[in-house]
């Protein structure tokens, strides 16, 4: 080829896979010879569908891989809101909506699938949507103004999308799924099981076992009607009962179909036309439909590198699956159903904690086939590569999948070890890429390979004596815990004055919220002050813990679980004046939840007055000190355990640290109080207490271990005081208790040697700080009441600063607020919520 004549390359879509195709083309050099011209009929361009639900958080743009609109490599065009009508692959023409005709060199069709509708009566009734595309989300936030409740037809894993951001939109939810348990592809009926309880628990309604035999309703939908049960009364109803290709171009051009749908191609994704390729959901490789994003990724590069002469080749796709659906951790990986002969399974649950795992191995015991990981899918980076590097087991497999305490054997990936299914990353594509100072896809798409893609960079580095870099962001070249040396050296007061004198930028939310909270610490003033209110996430920013709804949760503080009478009085009426929800927490206390953000003063103001304070439930702070009865009423007590956990809760409140404390004081061995489970628990001797630390700190719950026995209250508070100022200056953002001793070069002897024996020669000046913390403390909540511009942040609208008159009704425009007389034809008093002020 002559290389002043370039070809023309057209894309047929622009979803997330077409979006691949074209960067891979732009990244291995086919722009150098094609000109590509992408077609796609969405009114935007390319964006994260797999993260589609949090566009109700963070919005479209968010979600866009293409931001400008336009590739930064001018020899590709894009065209949005356009559609391809049809194409010849005789005269190698496309002709496109509006009448234009393009020629074509190469033609890849990336059209994707549709939702699949079933042909229920009422199907098409307004209030009726499916769930694919931002429009999609849109139409469906905005008919959630006017309902309360709505039903989605569909438990998989986009029906519980879906279910999510209806829950989100404050609806009542139900979930009706055929099958007889939620998410049938991935998961076995046990997982299931397990996972509908976690769902329920959060409110939503689940009906398994159900068909839906039509949706009620005249002009819009009333309901729908199930086989064989009671109808669901509902407003809104959302189908995602599956996909099916999008095949049609492909079909009217002759080109040959797959048996199920799905363009035919081989394994170098060719179809049946010459110069025609087809990758993504549209295509069957081998007559096979793949539903999931990694598939079409590989597809994608499978084309580009046949177009550059390559001998690439699609032979089929991993199909695990790791996600968290409505803050349930959910994996299915392998041969997750035992499908294989002679499979073997090995099964671990624990109903109280929600959590259910599954190995399937092979009939000697040696080989890991597959698994199921419900509630605590921590294993996955780990498990699902040993499925397809095909690595024995070790001796005592069950240890994959047990609670913390057994010791989880170290697995060694070997270099072949696919780390990243949804960008096709082996570790060695990631050593080699750390060793060449390079980058891979690796954890860029789903996420769920992050930790061990980390793992396997800092392994690496090791190996080679480099040090990791550790730096808490690129605005930073400094660790959290140098950060706050340099803070407390040069007495800093705001981010602005920080990043003016270490940093660069403007910051973003990693060093934002870690800033925050070292200012905190050091200076203990109102989070809300000046500058810093800008620096706090969602919880912090309204001293209230942000639920699924949009609404918050009001945790006043009760030391010790211990309250009079008239408290309690008090937390019933406000719940009651409030229409909240309540329930007693595994910290002792009272959680009021479903207040509106406006709505917040007004109940701290009926708690501050009854003699309640914040209980930093929303903070990275000390939130509880759980204690039994002790000696004051058990017969089995030996010290007075109350008054101790009062003490030490009062002692330490409000105690910004890197991420949430948690204490416990028992009164006896019998340890009713769980203080071993806690980042700082107290069991009470014959001859004084006994001090542990570093419970429950990971992902997996770890036990707190003795760092001093038979201490007297005074030395006891001192060890405290140091052990958790010690934590807050070293510890890592976000890093547990359990996780921070473990990265400390000695461990807990490293932790007994600085606290106790005072190796550092730091102990006065830890003991000195958590003084200054203690004579500085204040009331969040009372001191916001008391400043008119704190307060003026409690507002839903600017010109709204109380709950809406129930006889004005507002609606959304153009995300705004439209005045009553613009809002069509209401009935009289109706008020349409817009969604959370956030």
């Amino acid at each position: 080829m002559s290389p002043h004549h370039r070809r023309t390359l057209v894309v047929a879509g622009h979803g997330m896979v077409g979006h691949r195709f074209v960067q891979a083309a732009i990244e291995r050099g086919l722009t150098e010879t094609h000109d590509l011209v992408v077609v796609g009929d969405e009114p935007r361009a390319a964006y994260d569908r797999v993260a589609l639900t949090s566009f109700f958080q963070v919005g479209a743009d968010e979600l866009s891989f293409l931001p400008t609109g336009a590739y930064d490599d001018p020899r590709v065009r894009l065209l949005t809101g356009t559609e391809v009508e049809g194409f010849d692959p005789e005269t190698r023409t496309v002709l496109l909506s509006g009448g234009d005709v393009i020629g074509y060199d190469e033609l890849v069709l990336a059209t994707g699938a549709a939702p699949f509708v079933p042909p229920i009566p009422g199907h098409d009734l307004p209030g009726c949507f499916v769930y694919r595309t931002i429009e999609d989300l849109e139409a469906i936030r905005e008919a959630a103004a006017t309902a309360t409740v709505g039903a989605v037809i569909g438990g998989g894993l986009l029906g519980l999308e879906a279910a999510n951001a209806l829950a989100q939109l404050g609806l009542e939810t139900h979930v009706v799924e055929m099958a007889p348990r939620l998410m049938a592809v991935q998961v076995d009926d046990a997982g299931g099981a397990t996972l509908t309880r976690h769902i329920e628990q959060l409110g939503l309604t689940v009906h398994t076992g159900a068909a839906t035999e039509r949706v009620l309703g005249d002009d819009r939908v009333t309901g729908l009607a199930l086989r064989g049960t009671d109808p669901i009364d509902a407003g809104i109803v959302v189908f995602s009962a599956g996909i099916r290709p999008r095949d049609r171009l492909a079909c009217d051009a002759g080109l040959d179909l797959a048996e199920r749908g799905g363009v035919l191609v081989d394994e170098r994704c060719h179809t049946s036309a010459e110069h025609v390729w087809a990758i993504g959901e549209c295509a069957a490789p081998s007559g096979r439909m793949y539903g999931l994003v990694a598939p079409g990724y590989a597809m994608a590069e499978v084309v580009v590198d046949a177009l550059l002469g390559g001998p690439g080749s699609f032979t089929g796709a991993d199909m695990s699956t790791k996600l968290k659906l409505m803050g349930v951790d959910v994996a299915s990986f392998g041969d997750a159903h035992a499908a294989t002969e002679g499979a073997l399974e090995l099964v671990f649950s624990d109903a109280v904690a929600g959590i259910y795992k599954k190995l399937v191995v092979s009939a000697d015991g040696r080989q890991l086939l597959g698994g199921v990981l419900v509630g605590d899918a921590s294993a996955y980076g780990v498990l699902r590569p040993m499925v397809a590097s095909g690595i024995e087991l070790p001796d005592n497999p069950e240890d994959l999948i047990l609670p913390a305490g057994r010791g989880v054997p170290e697995i060694e990936l070997p270099d072949e070890a696919q780390v990243c299914s949804c960008n096709d990353v082996s570790k060695a594509d990631i050593v080699a890429a750390a060793a060449e100072g390079g980058t891979t896809r690796a954890g860029t798409t789903c996420g769920s390979c992050k930790v061990q893609t980390k793992k396997i960079i800092e392994d690496y580095y090791a190996s080679q004596g480099k040090v990791v870099d550790r730096s808490i962001c690129e605005h930073f070249p400094l660790t959290r815990q140098e950060l706050f040396d340099v803070v407390a050296v040069h007495g800093h007061r705001s981010f602005d004055q920080i990043v003016e004198a270490h940093g660069t930028g403007r910051g973003c939310d990693i060093c934002k919220p870690a800033i925050a909270s070292i200012l905190a610490s050091q200076l203990n003033g109102h989070v809300l002050d000046g500058g810093n209110r800008t620096l706090q996430d969602t919880n912090d920013a309204y001293l209230a813990n942000i639920q699924r709804n949009g609404t918050y949760s009001v945790v006043p503080r009760i030391p010790g679980g211990e309250i009079t009478p008239d408290k309690l009085i008090v937390i019933g009426e406000v719940a009651r004046d409030f229409d909240l929800y309540t329930k007693i927490t595994g910290g002792q206390r009272i959680d009021l939840f479903g207040a509106r953000m406006e709505q917040l003063p007004a109940i701290w103001r009926r708690l501050v007055d009854a003699g309640f304070e914040s209980g930093h439930a929303y903070g990275k702070s000390l939130r509880t000190v759980k204690s039994c009865v002790g000696s004051t009423w058990c017969r089995y007590g030996v010290q007075d355990s109350t008054q101790l956990a009062i003490d030490l809760e009062q002692r330490y409140r409000g105690l910004r640290s890197p991420h949430k404390l948690k204490g416990g004081v028992s009164g006896c061995a019998r340890e009713c109080a769980e203080a071993r489970g806690k980042d700082f628990g107290v069991i009470a001797t014959e001859n004084g207490w006994n001090l542990y630390v570093g419970g429950n700190g990971g992902a997996t719950p770890a036990h707190a271990q003795l760092l001093a026995g038979d201490l007297d209250r005074g030395t006891l508070l001192r060890y405290l005081d140091r052990y958790l100022m010690y934590y807050i200056r070293t510890a890592d953002r976000l890093q547990r208790t359990a996780p921070w001793i473990d990265s400390l070069d000695g461990g807990l002897d490293r932790v007994r040697e600085v606290v106790v024996d005072d190796a550092l020669g730091l102990g006065s000046e830890l003991e000195a700080a958590m003084e200054r913390h203690v004579d500085t403390y204040f009331d969040e909540w009372q001191a916001t009441l008391d400043d008119p511009e704190k307060l003026a942040r409690f507002v839903s609208f600017v010109n709204a600063p109380d709950t809406p008159d129930p006889h004005i009704t507002f609606r959304a425009e153009r995300d705004q607020i439209a005045p009553a007389d613009s809002a069509g034809p209401v009935s009289l008093g109706a008020t349409i919520p817009v969604g959370a002020p956030q």
